[in-house]
């Protein structure tokens, strides 16, 4: 065991399935301490797992729904009350929806999932991180963003119309990118680095699970897409490898891209802070 490695921590949400657990792998594999923020379980037969979290070293959190800010509140209240410090957080949690629905608060799910939730974990663990050694946070995004044609507050929250990938999935990826670039100068402030990454194509269909996501690109995903250790290792790498020193940047392909829509990220920081603190932190729940 690498005593040095143990005392690096990170968190990860939805750890339980896809590339989230593929990264929980991967970086217990390399003697990292692994919080889990998930809805889900870990699979029963992962013998690494369940070693893993006997001997304290996997510490898993649950909430029935990241989405709902009363479950969402209650995970990480208990993670402020039990955990020292974060030294990595990976802003994960994801998927796509079949068709519009909307968060008990009102928005499109898409918007309130991908892109103010990992905002108000990252606020609610801020001083968590600020603890840690590396200070790093990485959001999980998407090159699905290259693809939006359109972009404002009121298309993010209530969409006029439903596109599989391309639509609501799209934006929402694009608006967490803008607002991770929008908020680095504020977090240098305390030494914490944000990235955004895109994970590449990864097959994350789940047998069972309803996918939100075109028939072709499904038939696709099965026949040419990499196993999520791809996208795990394109996560590692954006917080660990040649770009760790750089924030606010979002990485394609593990290089610096572009983003479209620039004007609108101070836009977007500023309505997801308002709901923040508005809903999340006033509201009784």
């Amino acid at each position: 065991m690498n005593k040095n490695q143990r005392e690096n921590i990170a968190m990860i949400t939805g750890a339980s399935a896809g590339i989230g657990l593929e990264l929980t792998r991967k970086l217990l594999s390399e003697d990292w301490q692994v919080i889990a923020l998930n809805r889900s379980d870990f699979p029963t037969d992962d013998m690494r797992i369940q070693e893993a979290f006997k001997s304290g070293w996997l510490r898993i959190y649950k909430t029935t729904d990241l989405a709902d800010y009363a479950s969402l509140r209650r995970a990480l209240e208990e993670i402020k009350d039990k955990e020292q410090r974060i030294d990595i957080l990976f802003n994960n949690a994801g998927g796509t929806f079949p068709e519009l629905s909307y968060s008990k608060q009102g928005r499109e799910k898409h918007y309130e999932l991908l892109t103010v939730v990992p905002y108000i974990i990252l606020m609610e663990l801020k001083k968590l991180i600020k603890k840690g050694r590396l200070k790093t946070v990485i959001n999980t995004s998407s090159s699905a963003l290259k693809f939006t044609k359109e972009f404002n507050i009121e298309i993010l929250e209530r969409p006029k119309i439903f596109r599989k990938l391309l639509g609501p999935y799209a934006t929402s990826k694009l608006a967490l990118s803008l607002w991770t670039q929008a908020i680095a100068s504020q977090l240098a402030e305390d030494d914490i680095k944000i990235r955004s990454v895109d994970p590449g194509s990864n097959n994350t269909l789940r047998k069972g699970k309803k996918s939100g996501l075109p028939i072709l690109v499904q038939t696709l995903m099965k026949l040419f897409f990499s196993a999520p250790t791809h996208g795990a290792g394109k996560l590692y790498e954006g917080a660990l490898g040649e770009h760790r020193n750089e924030t606010g940047v979002f990485l394609l392909k593990g290089q610096v891209a572009d983003l479209k829509f620039k004007d609108q990220a101070r836009n977007v920081l500023e309505r997801i802070n308002m709901i923040y603190e508005h809903e999340f932190l006033q509201r009784n729940f």
